[in-house]
């Protein structure tokens, strides 16, 4: 249920419905899989951010957590708060923490584009795929930007464009079935509103920030077991691209989904390429 307590920017209304509602369920109830799937980039992230033990750590879409608490763990004399819209998934985030006796890690609810934070009480920002997602992504960042310290960090993991991750157009694909599916228009929130360079540059020092990198980082994504597991957590995911379709229409998507799913069998599970930035940036 949500806060009452919450502030939204009313453009990011859908978001709040989404990841408050099915969708975060979905990711709550699958919290495994999701840190499993992108596993190979939590590591590089989190040594980007280079926590020191008595700095404060703020956890931008923190998810089910294992951002936070890791941070947490490293911030030994210092703490890490985790946001986020969903509160399904915030359960699943304070639950292991206070399973692992973490009295340093805390979590709220919030859009991070709207949250009245203490100004200048965090040394350092991160993000692991969780900041795409602003209907104003400036207003967002400014919003970060004041709740670091003067010289804070931020450190952010996010999508390179949609044609360098085989993973969502192999699974979109198969799901359209032959339908032409609709495109989202450069920028709008989602995985890849910050996937061009040139635009995080440009959102990142409009909000009161410099020293901005992008580093490339490639790496591959694990899906499930074999392909019939990672099809049902995939079509899980995707569901509502099978919205309103009739019976053929979906079987025949389904199948398509298996069998790209099967194509991708390794010896370690399904895996499919991708493709990441890790941006670095200071508050001015």
């Amino acid at each position: 249920m949500t806060d009452v307590a919450l502030q939204v920017a009313p453009a990011n209304e859908g978001q709040l419905a989404a990841w408050d509602g099915p969708e975060g369920a979905y990711w709550a109830a699958h919290a495994d899989r999701y840190d499993k799937a992108v596993a190979a980039y939590h590591g590089p992230l989190l040594d980007a951010a280079a926590i020191g033990a008595a700095e404060h750590v703020l956890d931008i879409g923190c998810g089910t957590g294992q951002t936070t608490r890791d941070a947490a763990r490293t911030a030994t004399g210092g703490a890490a708060l985790g946001v986020d819209l969903s509160s399904r998934m915030l359960e699943v985030a304070r639950a292991r923490a206070a399973a692992d006796g973490q009295v340093n890690a805390a979590f709220e609810q919030a859009d991070a584009q709207v949250h009245p934070f203490v100004p200048g009480s965090f040394d350092v920002a991160v993000s692991r795929t969780g900041a795409m997602f602003f209907a104003d992504p400036v207003a967002a960042f400014t919003n970060v930007a004041g709740a670091l310290r003067p010289g804070g960090r931020l450190a952010l993991l996010t999508w390179q464009p949609l044609e360098a991750n085989e993973w969502l157009p192999a699974f979109a694909g198969a799901l359209a079935a032959g339908r032409e599916l609709p495109v989202p228009p450069p920028g709008a929130p989602g995985p890849f509103a910050l996937a061009e360079p040139d635009r995080v540059r440009s959102v990142l020092t409009a909000a009161g920030f410099a020293q901005i990198t992008l580093d490339p980082l490639v790496a591959e994504m694990w899906f499930g077991e074999d392909g019939d597991d990672a099809a049902r957590f995939v079509l899980g995911q995707l569901a509502w691209m099978l919205d309103g379709v009739d019976d053929e229409t979906r079987a025949r998507a389904e199948a398509a989904l298996r069998s790209t799913t099967a194509a991708h069998e390794t010896a370690d599970g399904v895996r499919f390429g991708s493709a990441a930035w890790l941006i670095r940036a200071v508050r001015t």
